[in-house]
């Protein structure tokens, strides 16, 4: 299990290796590197893929504190992109992941090859979401996760991934994946639900940036994209016909196409990424 010393703590990650272009995956509030999975084997010929747990989560350390910030985070993936010594990179980050990889495009441009933002917003928690995810949190933190998971499951995934009959494995491994999650899982949820906002931030970000939301979000609603990428100069908007907050692996196929899409463009820059599959 390969681990890293970053920031004062210990991170878990995985790297592919090869010589191709190197892409940092960082995954989103509750889950781990796994989340990742069908886009790491998609691109493992080509680039070197690396995905890691961040603090408090997966196989990485938890500190003790109340609340895990997204200050601290950015320092731990600044850290682990330069201990690696793989900058530039692209950067692939899905709702926390991309809390993180903008505030990287944004302070530290120099470590980013391009920034791909998933199911994602630069604005802080809606108020109206607050209280339920903090009576969830309270739950989970007293109780564990499985007194919560039903309502977190649809929270996590979208409707389709949800209803349909055929899927119904897929969607035990991940609700089994869900109650992996130790009890300690608090003090990320808390980092999340006090973030603060990096709208005033992001029209800075030039490095070349493409934004994915899938239709059935609603934990990070289309029209969050929709800002972001007016907020981001010269940014690439993809809306995924279908997927929720978890579009890695409810829909891979729909993510793949576009983030493969995406990379390939970077390497002949004189094409337009063909990331359109609304």
């Amino acid at each position: 299990m390969p681990m890293l010393s970053v920031n004062g703590t210990e991170l878990h990650y995985e790297d592919t290796g090869g010589s191709g272009e190197p892409i940092l995956f960082s995954h989103g509030l509750l889950w781990s590197t796994r989340l990742f999975d069908p886009q790491v084997d998609a691109l493992r010929g080509r680039y070197r893929c690396i995905a890691y747990d961040h603090r408090g989560q997966g196989r990485s350390a938890v500190p003790d504190v109340s609340a895990i910030d997204m200050e601290t985070l950015y320092l731990d993936a600044v850290g682990l992109l330069e201990q690696l010594d793989v900058g530039p990179c692209h950067f692939v980050g899905l709702s926390m992941g991309g809390f993180i990889g903008m505030r990287i495009a944004a302070r530290r441009p120099e470590l980013l090859r391009s920034l791909t933002l998933m199911e994602t917003s630069a604005d802080p928690e809606p108020l109206a979401n607050v209280p339920r995810y903090t009576l969830l949190n309270l739950i989970a933190r007293l109780a564990g996760l499985r007194p919560v998971v039903d309502p977190v499951m649809r929270i996590m995934f979208g409707r389709n991934f949800l209803t349909d009959p055929n899927r119904a494995e897929e969607r035990a491994l991940w609700r089994a994946r869900l109650l992996e999650n130790r009890r300690d899982i608090w003090r990320a949820v808390n980092g999340v639900i006090r973030r603060n906002a990096v709208s005033h931030e992001v029209p800075s970000i030039r490095v070349p940036t493409l934004i994915v939301v899938g239709e059935e979000d609603v934990a990070t609603v289309p029209a969050k994209a929709e800002r972001l990428h007016q907020l981001i100069p010269g940014s690439k908007l993809a809306r995924l016909p279908r997927g929720g907050h978890s579009s890695t692996v409810e829909e891979p196929a729909l993510v793949n196409a576009a983030l493969g899409s995406f990379l390939e463009s970077l390497e002949r820059p004189h094409v337009s990424p063909r990331v359109g599959l609304g």
